[in-house]
């Protein structure tokens, strides 16, 4: 078996990034720049321009009576000029009339008929954003990462309302078993809910994939086989769920392996040892666990940082942090295991990782309502109660009640 990390280090050298595609700023949210260097169209702001609602003027003729000339609003052009003794009104954005380089807030002068009261003196440049302190106008900015708000907001500050990104990875995903039915539907003998379909196209979607959810298969061969090489085509990657580990009817490792090329199979980690990684007709294929739990952390651990790496994003943007684990939970001292818990923070500031249920593979409510993975290294028989382990947060840390 490869152990943990030799076995994603192997999958991410298969990673390739997907091609470019133009799309607009209202659909680039969670995109990646293919080129993450960006050049300012303009200044931001393009024009010096007021941070206050006030009057703008010579900081020089202050304090003092001033005449009250014109008034500069945001949107339109600054109609007047200040001269000696005199002072525009000015809304918060409003153009900096010339002549004029201080704004005296409203709050701060009185206005007596047409005559401007500023009592005390005014400090030069007060209040005034000046044309392009945020960025000029040819000036590269680097923008890596996911596009969120804040950056989409500055891509269009500097006049870009296109943006060239990554497409994202074209998966399908197949869960196999002749004992799977549509979620709904009625139960046969024998038969139980397709729960991991469901959640691993959300996890791909979630992971910034495009995702087809394709029929069921049965768990005949030949059927295995065609429908694997029917989802290869013009896909980057396909995800299964079940058929990859040693039984009579467990077909999607020996498809691979006849029909492609099977880069690895089994993995030391608990949950989600039988994981197979190989190619049909050039495009990826990896087979998780069927076992529910063991999906959708093989899914969390391998299928999610791969994804990201074919968009040119590093690791599995999941946040990493110490917790004592609170109860003694055993494992299997060959792998590598991945505890289904739940962090919160103690009054007294120390992150807690309770079990959040059982730790079998097929439990899935202990899935749902864990917030992190608790990371135990190989060679270990369990997590010990009071000892600090790595956690994988997958949501955020909770507040314990005092």
């Amino acid at each position: 078996m490869l152990s943990y990390t030799d076995a994603l280090t192997r999958l991410l050298a298969l990673a390739r990034p997907t091609d470019g595609e133009t799309v607009a700023l209202a659909d680039a949210l969670g995109r990646v720049l293919v080129d993450p260097v960006v050049r300012a169209m303009v200044d931001v702001p393009p024009f010096d321009n007021s941070a206050m609602d006030g009057y703008a003027l010579r900081a020089a003729d202050t304090p003092g009576r001033l005449e009250v000339v014109g008034e500069s609003m945001a949107g339109a052009a600054s109609v007047s000029d200040v001269r000696p003794g005199s002072a525009v009104a000015i809304a918060t954005g409003g153009p900096m009339p010339a002549g004029a380089d201080s704004v005296a807030p409203v709050e701060d002068v009185d206005l007596v008929g047409g005559t401007l009261v500023v009592p005390a003196a005014v400090t030069l440049g007060r209040h005034v954003r000046s044309s392009g302190h945020d960025t000029r106008r040819g000036e590269a900015v680097r923008l890596g990462g996911s596009l969120t708000s804040p950056r989409l907001a500055v891509l269009a500050s500097m006049g870009l309302g296109r943006v060239e990104v990554r497409r994202r990875p074209r998966v399908a995903i197949i869960s196999t078993g002749d004992e799977l039915v549509e979620a709904g539907a009625m139960l046969g003998p024998g038969q139980i809910h397709d729960s991991n379909s469901v959640a691993l196209a959300a996890a791909a979607v979630e992971a910034g994939a495009e995702v087809a959810v394709l029929p069921r298969i049965a768990d005949e061969a030949d059927a295995v086989g065609g429908a694997l090489r029917s989802a290869a085509a013009g896909r980057d990657l396909v995800v299964t769920s079940g058929g990859v580990s040693v039984g009579p009817r467990d077909h999607v490792r020996a498809v691979i392996e006849a029909d492609g090329r099977l880069d690895f199979w089994r993995v030391a980690i608990q949950p989600g040892k039988p994981l197979a990684v190989g190619s049909l007709d050039g495009t990826l294929v990896i087979g998780l666990p069927g076992n529910p739990v063991s999906a959708l952390v093989t899914f969390e651990l391998f299928v999610r940082p791969f994804l990201r790496a074919m968009v040119g994003l590093a690791g599995d943007g999941r946040t990493r942090l110490g917790a004592t684990a609170s109860a003694r939970l055993p494992k299997d001292p060959r792998r590598r295991a991945f505890m289904r818990v739940v962090v919160s923070r103690s009054a007294g500031g120390e992150l807690v990782a309770d079990p959040a249920g059982g730790q079998m593979s097929s439990q899935l409510r202990p899935m749902a309502e864990a917030n992190a993975l608790l990371v135990v290294p190989e060679g270990v028989e369990a997590a010990e109660d009071g000892q600090e382990y790595e956690v994988i947060m997958l949501e955020a840390v909770r507040d314990q009640a005092p």
